[in-house]
């Protein structure tokens, strides 16, 4: 199959090589369960784990029972959430997060609604951030935990954390930060001592799918009930079977994204910029979120008089984008995050959002600026409004 040029690192990336690698031998070889104590086997994968969960504190300058490991992100926001939730009922009721979240967020608070949690969405403004003054206005002495996304998905906008965090401190509130998008991408010296918890998900790094990691601060941890019952693994947080190749996996895969972090940054800002230059050159072309922080590798970009749908469908024959969310591409509705942003459906439904990664280069961009340009330029040769506007 002739694969299209593939621009759409914020849904996945390809497993590194060099992950891969270190992660073949406990599928064949040193196979072992990591549980079973009386044997060479059980052994050989117990110093695995221990191995890779000592590399991964190392690099992100975390205590080693910090980390839980999980089936990736979406797991840990519901593990959580939930478990935050209810463990601290008895003490109040709310929870609060911002209209951009996740629908991985999303869906769990309002499942939680359901069991009796009054839930507080914040707006953001124009630009994809967060009110501060408003935040610090909506934490009660009935608010259980914060929940605010580092960087956002979609748009890329980048929130501002630490004082995020200095408002739930002095509040005496957790805070949680589905920090998914931004391991990385963003340096994660100071954010540790920011948060009570934290999610990640390896397969946005160029890991394995199906493993990621909760932080989950120790001071922190008596608010949490635990994950999984069953089997005692993981000092009885989350029970079940070691997922020993993808543990070791993740932990290549964040020592490999920790290498030359600010040189990739530049590079892939490099290329961001170059390729919102050349997109802007086309008539009606809106950049959201442009005035704020935003990830180095993403663009979210509107074109007025196209059918999102229709842009999407024709440019897959040659450029894999998207027009948000993985999670939640297939949705006719316009993308709950720009119409949070004030975006109008219309505007919102012909969107699309382009994130680059380490294997994207300057021969791509000029290639995604040409096809998109042209593909544009087709749909509004089409429709009878562009001529009128």
């Amino acid at each position: 199959m002739n694969y299209p040029l593939y621009l759409d690192y914020n849904a996945t990336t390809p497993c590194d090589k060099k992950v891969l690698e270190g992660m073949l031998p406990y599928f064949t070889l040193d196979f072992g369960n990591a549980s079973s104590e009386h044997h060479p086997y059980g052994w050989v994968a117990k110093e695995a784990i221990e191995d890779a969960t000592l590399h991964i504190s190392s690099l992100l300058k975390i205590d080693e029972k910090e980390i839980i490991y999980t089936s990736g992100s979406t797991e840990s926001i519901n593990a959580v959430l939930k478990g935050v939730y209810r463990k601290l009922k008895h003490k109040g009721n709310q929870i609060l997060t911002v209209k951009t979240e996740h629908k991985a967020t999303l869906d769990v608070c309002e499942y939680l609604q359901e069991e009796g949690a009054d839930v507080t969405y914040l707006d953001v403004d124009g630009n994809g951030l967060i009110d501060l003054n408003a935040l610090a206005l909506a934490i009660s002495d009935n608010t259980l935990i914060v929940s605010v996304m580092y960087a956002n998905n979609e748009t890329g906008v980048i929130q501002p954390m630490e004082a995020i965090a200095k408002i739930c401190k002095q509040k005496n509130t957790l805070l949680f930060s589905d920090a998914t998008q931004a391991i990385g991408k963003i340096p994660l010296d100071n954010f540790f001592s920011w948060v009570d918890f934290a999610c990640f998900s390896a397969h946005k790094i160029y890991g394995p799918k199906g493993i990621g990691f909760t932080f989950a601060k120790l001071e922190s941890q008596a608010s949490l009930q635990s994950f999984i019952q069953g089997g005692g693994q993981q000092r009885k947080l989350r029970g079940g079977t070691y997922n020993t190749p993808a543990i070791v996996g993740m932990a290549k895969a964040i020592a490999l994204s920790c290498q030359n972090l600010e040189a990739e940054r530049n590079r892939l800002s490099n290329l961001r910029n170059q390729l919102e230059e050349g997109l802007s050159l086309i008539e009606e072309a809106t950049i959201n979120g442009k005035k704020s922080d935003r990830l180095c590798n993403t663009l979210n970009i509107s074109f007025e008089y196209v059918d999102g749908q229709q842009l999407l469908a024709a440019l897959s024959r040659n450029i894999a984008v998207s027009n948000g969310s993985a999670c939640n591409s297939a949705a006719i509705n316009p993308s709950h995050v720009l119409t949070a942003m004030g975006i109008g459906r219309n505007l919102a439904l012909s969107t699309l959002r382009i994130s680059l990664g380490k294997y994207t280069t300057e021969e791509d961009i000029q290639k995604a600026i040409l096809i998109i340009t042209k593909e544009v330029a087709k749909q509004r040769a089409s429709n009878l409004l562009w001529d009128r506007r």
